[in-house]
């Protein structure tokens, strides 16, 4: 446990910091999925549907600085490369 005042209030923020950045890092990880499991189902309007908000979400966490921007780009460059192989396929 930290003594002194000012460590004390960085902890307080660094926790607030980590609540708030959970729900925007769970947000696109969860979308991620979706879509992956879409993408597998097969079918193509529920695959794009889910890629679209999966794209936004890892944006959204990507202009938050939670997530690095390449990290979102990589993420949403594979994620319509895998679409792009279901459009492909059928």
């Amino acid at each position: 446990m930290a003594n002194i005042k000012s460590q004390i209030k960085r902890n307080r923020q660094n926790e607030k910091r980590r609540v708030r950045n959970r729900v925007y890092r769970g947000a696109a990880r969860k979308s991620v999925k979706n879509a992956r499991l879409a993408i597998t189902g097969g079918n193509m309007d529920d695959a794009k549907a889910a890629t679209q908000l999966a794209i936004s979400a890892l944006d959204k966490a990507a202009e938050k600085g939670i997530i690095h921007k390449n990290n979102a780009a990589r993420r949403k460059s594979r994620l319509m490369k895998q679409l792009a192989q279901l459009e492909k396929g059928a």
